[in-house]
């Protein structure tokens, strides 16, 4: 019987120091709301995703409209903006070449005013000169007809030479004349000449400054450019905001993390509840437990050895787990004030050193919603049984 009980405290270690632990998850809002709906009791199973809370959207629902027609609005902007590049680049591009061929019109003008008036005062000359040659062949027909209306007085000629002297002097009288309309008319054309490159030389002004706008006008498209780029960076703003209020509409409907059960909850329909205020919890259905050996228990003990469990709410009902790994340090150093033994005043204690065991799921059939955390448990471990 003594060696029984020899063999048996070699190969196992116990300690009642055991705890059923778990996760648990507490549910707040993340946006401040009313309630309209609470979707579920005390203790209720639930499944992930499953809605728990809701409330009231309306609120939220306004915001998301005002986004959607903010976006809309952005892209209509932007649109606009856009269509505004386009048509002041093709006035501009034709604005620059109508007043770059009016240049072109405006230079060939002042040459061609220019041979004009070299060729007007060539003729001013050539209407010079056919002036003095004029006047003095109407001077020797002057001469001639004189001096053969002398003769003819004395009838020392006939009346038909007379005549002809005469027709001869009127005939240069009206050459003579005409070269001075000739000179009259070519100074004409001169001034008409240069009137004409003075002209010209306005318009090639006038089609300079032209350029220039179309020039600036450029300029004016590079700021439309700038405007829609602006409208763009407009609508990336009003689609996050979009995104958000959408995302802060989906908050009003809280929904489980995990599957598990529902506790701790004091929320109500009607209340007014503010972002990060808790509402109840879900404890999750993954449980394990956390046992507290003394240090000289572990010598012996490694993971996935076959543990023994008794639930003091089940004093009947064994289950079984393994051991699933150490903590890395002890209890006491895990506590708020952990213990500091270089004052001098030492007191050699044995430490306890949690160790962590999981449920063999096939052992606890039916009773996993009844196994919660906190519940007390005495574990034995079989070590060297990996």
């Amino acid at each position: 019987m003594g060696y029984r009980w020899w063999a048996y405290a070699t190969t196992h270690e116990s300690t009642n120091d055991a705890y059923v632990t778990g996760y648990i998850h507490p549910i707040s809002s993340r946006i401040a709301g009313t309630v309209i709906q609470v979707a579920v009791d005390d203790n209720q199973n639930v499944k992930r995703g499953q809605t728990l809370v809701e409330l009231d959207p309306k609120d939220y629902q306004v915001v998301v409209q005002q986004a959607q027609a903010a976006l809309q609005i952005a892209r209509k902007q932007a649109s606009a903006a856009q269509a505004t590049i386009s048509l002041a680049s093709q006035n501009a591009q034709a604005n620059t070449t109508q007043a770059q061929g009016s240049i072109g019109n405006a230079i060939a003008s002042i040459s061609s005013a220019q041979a004009t008036v070299k060729q007007t005062q060539a003729e001013i000359t050539t209407a010079r000169d056919e002036l003095i040659k004029a006047q003095a062949q109407a001077a020797n027909a002057k001469i001639t007809y004189q001096r053969y209306e002398q003769l003819y007085q004395t009838g020392a000629i006939p009346k038909q030479q007379r005549d002809d002297a005469l027709t001869a002097y009127q005939v240069a009288q009206a050459q003579t004349e005409a070269s001075q309309q000739g000179i009259l008319d070519a100074k004409a054309k001169y001034q008409s000449a240069l009137e004409g490159i003075n002209q010209a030389r306005a318009n090639l002004v006038d089609s300079q400054g032209k350029v220039q706008q179309a020039q600036a006008s450029g300029q004016q498209t590079e700021v439309n450019r700038r405007q829609y780029e602006g409208a763009q960076a407009q609508i990336a703003t009003a689609t996050a905001n979009l995104k958000q209020a959408q995302l802060n509409l989906s908050y009003t409907a809280i929904k489980a993390p995990v599957t598990g059960r529902i506790g701790n909850k004091t929320i109500r329909v009607g209340q007014r509840i503010q972002p990060d205020q808790p509402l109840l919890a879900v404890v999750s259905d993954d449980s394990w437990i956390v046992a507290n050996f003394n240090e000289t228990q572990l010598g012996k003990m490694q993971p996935g050895e076959v543990v023994d469990i008794r639930v003091d709410a089940f004093p009947g009902k064994p289950f079984k787990g393994v051991v699933n790994s150490e903590s890395p340090a002890s209890g006491s150093d895990f506590s708020l004030l952990p213990p500091d033994n270089a004052t001098g005043n030492f007191t050699k204690v044995v430490q306890r050193i949690p160790v962590k065991i999981t449920f063999d799921r096939r052992s606890i059939q039916s009773y996993e919603n009844r196994i919660m955390p906190g519940m007390s448990v005495e574990v034995t471990v079989s070590t060297g049984s990996r």
